[in-house]
This record gives C-alpha cells, structure tokens and sequence, in this order.
C-alpha cells in the first residue's frame, strides 16, 4: 500500500479539493499467455522472458507494474497496471489476439488481453448479508488511508485528525458515526486487539469506519470509491496515489451495543491507569520517606 507517483492524473476526479484529495481509477489488464502444449513441454520457457516480451509488445506505453497472477499446465497470466484507463482500452485492442515468440517453445504463444475488474463487493453481497435482518448497511470501513494526508499540514505528527476525516468523506452525506481506532490510546489493550496503524514502506497508514445516517449515502458513499485509488496532489504539482481496501462493515463495529462495550472497556482502562499512577506515587512517597 505504498503510495506511487502518479504521471497521468486526467482520469481523478476530485473528493476534496480542499485537501487536495482525489479518486484515481484503478487502470489493470489481465494477460493471459496460452502454452502451445503442457506446461511440461513447454517448462523451459521463462516467465520471466514472457513478461519481458509483453513489455515489449506494449511499447511506446509502459506498464507501472506487472506480476505473475497465476501459472497453470496451460497457460500463465500477468496482471499489469497502467496509468488510465483508457491506455487499457487501447493495451487490450494492441495485444489481444498477438503471437508472441520465447525461447524453449517451438510454438509461437497466443496472447489474450482483458480489462480486469478490481475485486470490490457488490450492491448483491451487501443486499444478500443483511437480508431479512434488523440491520442495515450503513457503515463503510476504509483500510490503507495514509496518516499523514489526513494530518495537520502546520503539524509534525502524522497523527490523522477526525475533523479532517470527516471533512473529506461526509461529502458522501451526512455521518451519524465515526470511529477511528488508532486514536483510541487504549484500543490494543481491548480484547487483545491489534493495532491500527500500519507502516508500508514508511507510510503509516490507519483505518476508520464511517456510518451514515441514510442508506442513499451509504450507497453513493460505495460507489463513489469502487475501483478507485486516493491520491494526492501535492502544493509543487505532483501527485501520489495508493491503493486503499473498502468494505462494507459486517461486525456492527459502530452498533450501540457495541460503542456502549468499548466505552466500558476504555474506562475500566482508565481506572486501572489511575490505580498504577496512585501506587507509582506511594512507592515514590515511600522511597523519599526512606532516605
């Protein structure tokens, strides 16, 4: 979840202009390469070579990543990443259908290139998971939001600000709730949970669940974000983007009954904090009276 450098930035569309925040579309293609026989006849074919002969199929456009997705005895299949999505559209028309020639094969290697769908629930799933129940779908969680976009730009810490959280996304509609559990100082000490702060190659990240007060919200609020990465344009121009993961929330984190538990969890927290610093003060007490 590192963010990239984004060099095609034609395609984002604002989320807050006022922090500089935006949506890029995720542009991935799915390149399936099919063996001319089994993989075992045809073993001495490199992956490595393949992916190097896409690359050069693709020339002038560059992919920003590719990776192997998946090998099987008849084919093998990359998934590679490109700036918009338009440059997929015109990817997928310029290598669908080509032959491509590998050392170690005596065939030429069909090559079949699609757009890939980014995985993303449904309006079905979400629709079929709170079917028949006395809850609704009103709360999305977000993983991968980096710290520091969400943080005081006057401010050395990369703590991120509720405020600002909920600037950004209640231009979805309007929030009844909101939790954001790396500013909870006692929320790893809860039930043994984890924490909530992640670092990916030096970018801190946090997660936060956000419930709306209408399900319409909700909904736009999920749609808006499908397919999507956040970026940021930066005051000098440039603009990074990462990948961030959206789901609907299937715990009732933000339930009465579960806000209410935390609640009582956090102050008997704070009560056996202040019973340490009462017995840290007598031994203090007991130490000087000793001297």
């Amino acid at each position: 979840m590192a963010a990239t450098i984004v060099h095609d930035s034609s395609e984002a569309v604002e989320l807050c202009g006022s922090r500089r925040l935006y949506l890029k579309p995720i542009a991935k293609l799915a390149i399936t390469v099919l063996w001319p026989g089994l993989r075992e006849q045809s073993k001495a074919v490199s992956n490595w070579e393949v992916m190097a002969k896409l690359k050069q199929m693709a020339h002038p456009h560059q992919f920003t990543s590719i990776r192997v997705s998946k090998s099987a005895l008849e084919f093998v299949r990359f998934e590679a990443e490109v700036e918009t999505r338009a440059l997929v559209q015109t990817l997928c028309v310029k290598m669908n259908g080509r032959l491509l020639e590998a050392q170690g094969s005596d065939s030429a290697l069909r090559v079949l290139a699609v757009e890939s769908s980014p995985e993303f629930p449904s309006r079905q799933e979400w629709d079929d998971y709170f079917q028949g129940g006395e809850e609704r779908p009103d709360t999305v969680h977000l993983e991968g939001l980096p710290c520091k976009w969400f943080s005081s730009p006057d401010s050395y810490s990369q703590k991120p600000r509720e405020e600002i959280v909920r600037e950004v996304f209640g231009r979805f509609g309007h929030l009844r709730n909101m939790d954001i559990p790396a500013l909870d100082v006692y929320r790893e000490e809860m039930a043994g949970r984890s924490s909530s702060v992640f670092s990916f190659a030096g970018l801190q990240t946090f997660d936060v669940y956000l419930q709306f007060e209408e399900y319409e919200d909700f909904l736009r609020a999920m749609e808006s974000l499908r397919g999507m990465r956040l970026m940021l344009k930066e005051g000098d121009g440039k603009a990074l983007a990462c990948n961030i993961k959206v789901t609907f929330d299937m715990t009732s984190h933000l339930s009465e009954a579960a806000v209410a538990r935390r609640q009582r969890e956090r102050k008997q927290l704070e009560e056996l904090e202040e019973q340490r610093q009462r017995e840290k003060r007598r031994e203090r007490e007991e130490e000087e009276a000793d001297r």
